[in-house]
């Protein structure tokens, strides 16, 4: 057994046990692959994929326990790595943020044009991901942070720190007739409503607080992207409800927002990574600062 064979063994995992991509990711060729795994499971004394000729399509029960301590093994490699690199240098480094659209445009600027002042050494490379996705992105070691609302205290291998409370608001054009009284949720249901897709920026929360109180809601238009949802209430399609913090005063002239913080639960962003992951300096310097902007925002 040697550390060549363990990687190949996390090479396959990653590219669902394809022998020729793992060739091609390990710079060998097919041949050489297939008889590091026979060394191997001879050695183990027991097969570790189950096979249909030549082709891997699956694993047997011990190749997956084995499989645990091939990430175990992964993971302590790349820290070893990541400590030496902080140790040499905690300057330099490349940072991968996972986020949604609406992070990457109305919160995430103030912090990292901060981050980038002290740390220039530092590369920053955004992923940006459905919510339900960005969580698979740590996972997957394509991103060292995510930043995330929905469906995350789910997780037991991560670390949350809570960044900021968000709550929803509605906008209008300006002579819309919501634009003016009390505003409640029977009068929100009498209105086609545009808002973000199932899974973005807290619609189950918008779901709920319907539901609860009996309503339903008449969804026109569902979108990922603010900015859609904005430009289609423009054409009167219907009455925006998004996050207040994405209703720029300057831009969004045009249009008015009210306050719905009385009628839908706040939500909550956070941010997460793993646990058992090695978080370079500038890393936690890079939270700091995401918690130092969250502290300035009302939203």
């Amino acid at each position: 057994m040697n550390l060549s064979q363990i990687e190949l063994l996390r090479v396959l995992q990653e590219t669902n046990l394809n022998l020729s991509k793992a060739a091609e990711k390990m710079h060998i060729v097919q041949s050489a692959v297939s008889r590091q795994l026979q060394l191997f499971e001879a050695e183990l004394g027991s097969p570790l994929f189950e096979r249909q000729g030549k082709k891997l399509v699956g694993m047997t029960a011990l190749g997956l326990r084995i499989m645990e301590e091939v990430t175990a093994i992964n993971r302590a490699k790349n820290n070893i790595q990541n400590i030496a690199a902080d140790f040499l240098d905690s300057n330099q480094g490349i940072l991968h943020i996972a986020t949604t659209h609406t992070q990457a445009k109305y919160f995430l600027p103030t912090p990292i044009q901060r981050f980038r002042e002290k740390y220039p050494g530092v590369k920053i490379y955004m992923v940006q991901s459905s919510p339900d996705q960005l969580i698979d992105q740590l996972h997957a070691r394509k991103a060292d942070i995510a930043i995330c609302t929905e469906k995350v205290d789910q997780e037991s291998d991560l670390v949350l720190k809570t960044c900021y409370e968000w709550h929803h608001a509605l906008v209008v054009p300006t002579l819309h007739p919501l634009s003016e009284g009390e505003i409640t949720l029977a009068r929100l249901a009498s209105y086609p409503v545009l808002t973000y897709s199932f899974g973005f920026t807290g619609r189950s929360t918008i779901e709920s607080a319907f539901k609860d109180t009996g309503l339903s809601l008449d969804i026109t238009l569902a979108a990922a992207d603010t900015d859609i949802i904005k430009t289609y209430v423009r054409l009167g399609m219907g009455v925006g409800l998004i996050t207040a913090m994405a209703y720029d005063p300057l831009t969004d002239q045009d249009l008015v927002l009210r306050d719905l913080s009385h009628l839908i639960p706040s939500s909550k962003t956070k941010i997460a990574y793993l646990k058992h992951n090695y978080l370079p300096l500038y890393s936690q310097h890079f939270i700091a600062e995401l918690l130092l902007a969250a502290k300035e925002i009302k939203c």
